[in-house]
């Protein structure tokens, strides 16, 4: 059995028998986690083993685990600082910085492979303006080399847990006020202002680091009429040809207000898909989920399968192992050095 487009959730802590159904359909790829998911590491290691043993290939597990005001998992897991904090002390002390950004990467990928999760949507590649409602301290810096130094070593550490990288959010979101979740933002710069800067991460880190983008839900006026996330133009023309990108596109939520101009919940999916995505994330509207699986018309795509299977996590962490080990401890000696207090920090839905 194939891996569907769609990446769906779940309301509670256990699956309902409905939620089972849903993720049998073929249309289904994988399960994004949220905080209402998480009780505990062992409840939600044996969640992820049930959804992980409902089919084969198993559905991918996602989650938002970048640490300060996006973490979904916090009791039982360490704090992890906003990875801005990372950016302020590059500039003081740049080397030192990238080994924190691995080890951090390392931290945060190997307490969620040990408990099954797949990957986190991480690293951020915006770059951080000063004027974005939602990424602020959620970007590494503002100056595109320090976020791709700080991110190619966070993903180094990803990738010794063995977590692949998405990127987001592509071709850039921290030069837009609005936040995507309750509006849609319109970018009015041209297409070459962001090459040299927003997309310098991305283009830098697409070809051998990502296994995984995320497009936008924003209007790029200059360039294209239509969000990025289902634009052909950022998606095929200039993340496949001119950037060369040969990972999975992963859309942002599609039941988010800068999704909306495409019309409904399926209408939404269909362009996501016709734009080049492979994956679709469809979350907090279980009714709107049904609809999808009922009218959404998609045929197997032998090469979506191949991008999406390099997002499965491998070699399983064992948890105990894990938190006895001294790479773990030096982890999270290293990490609570730099960070700030997290626990004041703020979940972002």
């Amino acid at each position: 059995m194939t891996l569907g487009p769609l990446m769906v959730d779940l309301i509670g802590v256990t699956i309902s028998e409905k939620e089972r159904e849903i993720l049998q359909h073929p249309l289904v790829g994988g399960v994004i986690l949220f905080s209402r998911n998480y009780e505990s590491p062992e409840q939600i290691a044996a969640l992820t083993s049930e959804i992980h043993a409902i089919r084969q290939p198993h559905l991918i597990i996602a989650v938002d685990h970048e640490g300060g005001r996006v973490q979904r998992f916090r009791e039982g897991f360490s704090r992890l600082p906003p990875v801005g904090t990372l950016g302020q002390h590059y500039m003081q002390h740049p080397q030192q910085s990238l080994k924190q950004a691995e080890v951090t990467g390392w931290l945060m990928a190997a307490e969620l492979r040990a408990v099954g999760v797949d990957f986190s949507f991480a690293p951020v590649l915006d770059l951080d303006y000063g004027v974005s409602e939602v990424i602020g301290d959620r970007a590494f810096h503002r100056d595109p080399q320090a976020v791709t130094k700080l991110a190619a070593a966070y993903i180094s550490g990803m990738k010794q847990a063995y977590m692949a990288a998405v990127g987001k959010h592509f071709p850039g979101h921290g030069a837009v006020e609005i936040d995507s979740h309750l509006g849609l933002p319109v970018d009015k710069r041209h297409l070459e202002d962001m090459w040299q800067a927003d997309m310098l991460p991305f283009r830098q880190l697409c070809s051998q680091t990502l296994a995984g983008i995320m497009p936008a839900h924003i209007v790029y006026e200059k360039c294209d009429s239509l969000p990025a996330g289902f634009s052909p133009f950022w998606i095929q023309e200039i993340l496949r040809k001119r950037m060369g990108f040969q990972g999975a596109v992963i859309s942002d939520d599609l039941s988010m207000a800068g999704a909306a101009i495409m019309g409904d919940s399926t209408a939404r999916a269909e362009a996501a898909l016709a734009a080049g995505c492979d994956l679709l994330l469809l979350c907090n509207n279980p009714s709107e989920v049904e609809s999808v699986l009922d009218n959404l018309k998609c045929e197997v795509d032998p090469l979506r399968h191949m991008r999406l299977v390099r997002l499965h996590g491998r070699h399983p962490i064992d948890r105990e192992t894990l938190m006895a080990s001294e790479q773990w401890k030096q982890a999270v000696y290293t990490v609570a050095n730099y960070a700030p207090d997290t626990d004041r920090q703020l979940d972002l839905a």
